[in-house]
């Protein structure tokens, strides 16, 4: 074969060229990246919370915002501390003198704004065994947050001989899941970088070529780690958006790198390219797939912002900067690597491993398979998806309830003492403010209300023109009958009298969920279509690789429904069933596994594609599809399985379903779908799969992947 010189490359073929040549000058960059955002990515865990789970705009949030301002603080983010002694009453000394050191403590802080003590009218068990001190909020939630941090150690040292002193509420409960989630990042990454770098070994069959990757993912993680930290300085960023941001700058991390990597290895080995040269074709290639993939993941989570909460748009913030990262080091650090490696990427060759292979013979063997009886196998893999699908009928949801967090927390104790000692809807306590003018007709209301429990309190601001008053609800703080009665006291209550508090903001919170999902879900549909067909240029194989999808989502949500509304393997994984799936599930669940799933989707039909225009057959389109991008499908997905079902091993409960469910809808779309039923589907429409229309082709621009 004669020499290649001058190679003609497009746009990202020749950024990835320039990127091998000017190697130092790109390591540099990154390193003062890496170094730059570096310094901050150790403080990003203690910056974040677990806060922001609220519905902006929202009557629960007025409410909150009208305590905080005319009552002390006194709102959802009031830190509450119970105070429990099994032997002694409120009115003994031992009892008075741990509520007085409480109280002592709590004032000495600064983010504390005033003190609400206990008394027999309010605040004490009908037993006397169980008192409740309210710290009100001088700062904002992830403020509120930090400070049940500095203070629940502190506090339950105070406990006298027999007694528990535990911090609760909303503070409490984020400091704790804060500190379980982190215990259980820490575990899983343990588990999850071993099996991650075994199984690279074996997909690479190098070890050189399989530490790439998670050059990549520390690269895109650190950056991301540092950048998150910057923006927790001016606003509310949840703790998971960390989580999340792990998660996919590993997973699309290796993704990406297995791609480039595999068709490096292809051009360098299989031609007499010069290295810079294969880098270059490299990138034409398989780097602009890369792009479309990542432009892909990027248009599916920004939908996500859709949602009016600042905890949703802060996770999807979190997974889009570590995706934006993760493409830049795939589109500059990982050519430079290359370019610096050459030959050297085989260095560290397993027995079994064959330099330059890129048409795996054992996926093509698969595909003709596939070819040859297309029906047998595509009907039993949609009959596979639709019956792990079918359970979704019966799912149900709900706001996260006080299980997400362990049995053995502070705020779970408290939570559990409070709930003992006042009823079921004392932790969901209501809180109702307005004009004082309607305060008797109010009470009058509430006491009319076979929702409500007891009026547990009622105060009037300094002024005396407005009152709060806070209800009990008959029923907890994550049943559906509370929002029932939420809904019926706002429209008979008198106007100007708002209902809020922690229950009021989670039932907000999930209304403004069920309003957004279907717009989430159209628009994540409607702009993966579109990239897509701009991608593929062939509207129809576009379509249903967005239709695809939506069997992967339906069979990991219907194996969901059966783990975690039904209980299913609950002692196997470690968790005590809530009765429903988490609100927030379905919506960003669903953008996640779109990102994901549209990564396979890109890979195997970009590589159709290439052979398509090649060699305009359909046979050789979907054989050569699946044989050259099928043990990057398969490699990527075992690794995104392993390292998603490592969370759900341990932790608090929302982890475990992310890890389930992503886990389970990878495992189905990667060897169900983009293995089976898109190449069958490729096999049935035969020609009509890549076929353009006069006026799309007049519109789109034109778009190859081939070299």
């Amino acid at each position: 074969m004669t020499q290649q010189t001058g190679v003609s490359l497009g746009p990202i073929g020749r950024l990835g060229r320039a990127a091998a040549r000017h190697r130092k000058g790109v390591a540099v960059i990154w390193l003062l990246v890496i170094v730059g955002f570096g310094i901050f990515a150790p403080r990003v865990e203690t910056a974040l919370s677990g806060a922001g789970w609220e519905a902006n705009g929202s009557e629960s949030v007025a409410v909150r915002a009208s305590v905080d301002h005319l009552f002390g603080g006194r709102s959802s983010y009031a830190i509450q501390v119970v105070v429990h002694d099994p032997r002694a009453i409120f009115a003994a000394p031992g009892f008075q003198q741990t509520v007085s050191a409480v109280a002592t403590a709590l004032r000495s802080d600064p983010r504390v704004a005033g003190v609400s003590l206990p008394t027999t009218a309010a605040g004490v068990s009908r037993d006397g065994h169980t008192a409740v001190l309210v710290a009100g909020a001088a700062g904002d939630p992830t403020v509120m947050v930090q400070a049940a941090d500095d203070l629940k150690a502190k506090l339950a040292r105070l406990a006298g001989n027999g007694q528990t002193v535990s911090v609760t509420g909303d503070p409490g409960l984020w400091s704790d899941f804060n500190a379980a989630n982190r215990s259980a990042m820490m575990r899983s990454e343990l588990v999850s970088w071993p099996v991650t770098l075994a199984i690279l070994v074996l997909a690479f069959g190098a070890f050189v070529a399989a530490s790439l990757p998670l050059l990549l993912t520390i690269a895109g993680l650190v950056a991301a780690a540092g950048s998150l930290y910057a923006v927790s300085q001016t606003s509310e960023v949840s703790i998971w958006a960390m989580n999340f941001a792990l998660m996919f700058a590993l997973a699309l991390g290796i993704d990406y790198a297995l791609f480039i990597v595999n068709r490096f290895r292809g051009a360098l080995f299989g031609s007499h390219l010069t290295t810079e040269e294969a880098v270059g074709v490299t990138m034409d290639t398989a780097g602009k797939a890369v792009l479309f993939s990542g432009a892909t993941v990027l248009i599916s989570l920004s939908a996500v912002m859709l949602v009016p909460s600042p905890a949703f748009r802060s996770m999807a913030l979190g997974i889009m900067l570590s995706v934006v990262f993760i493409l830049a080091a795939t589109l500059t650090l990982l050519p430079a690597v290359l370019g610096k490696l050459g030959p050297s990427i085989d260095r560290g060759a397993l027995p079994w491993a064959h330099a330059g292979e890129h048409r795996s013979p054992l996926f093509a063997r698969w595909a003709e398979l596939l070819w040859r009886h297309p029906v047998t196998f595509g009907a039993t893999a949609l009959a596979l998806l639709l019956a792990l699908s079918l359970p979704i009928i019966g799912m149900r949801t709900g706001m996260p309830s006080i299980k997400v967090i362990p049995a053995s927390s502070g705020a779970r104790v408290g939570y559990d003492q409070v709930t003992a000692a006042f009823g079921v809807g004392a932790p969901g306590t209501l809180q109702i403010v307005g004009p004082a003018s309607e305060l008797s007709a109010t009470e009058r209301l509430l006491h009319n209300n076979p929702g409500i429990a007891a009026i547990s309190s009622v105060t009037h601001d300094t002024a005396g023109s407005h009152v709060l008053v806070e209800a009990v609800p008959e029923s907890g703080p994550s049943d559906s009958a509370t929002g029932s009665t939420i809904e019926a006291l706002r429209t008979a209550l008198p106007p100007g009298m708002l209902v809020g508090g922690a229950a009021a903001e989670n039932h907000d919170l999930e209304r403004a969920l069920s309003t957004s999902t279907p717009i989430v879900l159209a628009t994540v549909l409607i702009l993966g279509f579109l990239l897509l067909l701009v991608a593929l240029q062939a509207p129809l194989i576009a379509a249903i690789g967005v239709i695809t999808n939506l069997l992967a989502v339906g069979g990991a949500f219907g194996v969901a429904r059966l783990i975690f509304q039904d209980g299913h393997g609950a002692r196997l994984l470690g968790f005590e069933p809530q009765g429903f799936l988490d609100a927030w599930g379905p919506v960003f669940f669903f953008a996640m596994i779109f990102a994901i799933s549209m990564d396979y989707t890109v890979f195997l039909l970009s590589s159709a594609k290439e052979h398509w225009d090649r060699s305009n057959n359909a046979r050789e389109a979907m054989v050569g599809g699946v044989a050259h991008s099928g043990r990057v499908v398969f490699a990527a997905a075992a690794v995104m399985v392993a390292v998603f079902l490592t969370f759900s091993l341990s932790g608090p409960l929302p982890p475990k379903e992310m890890g389930v469910i992503l886990g389970v809808a990878v495992l189905l779309d990667a060897f169900l779908i983009r293995l089976v039923l898109i190449p069958v589907t490729l096999r049935l429409l035969g020609a009509s799969a890549w076929a353009l229309p006069r006026i799309l082709r007049r519109l789109l621009p034109k778009i190859t992947f081939g070299h």
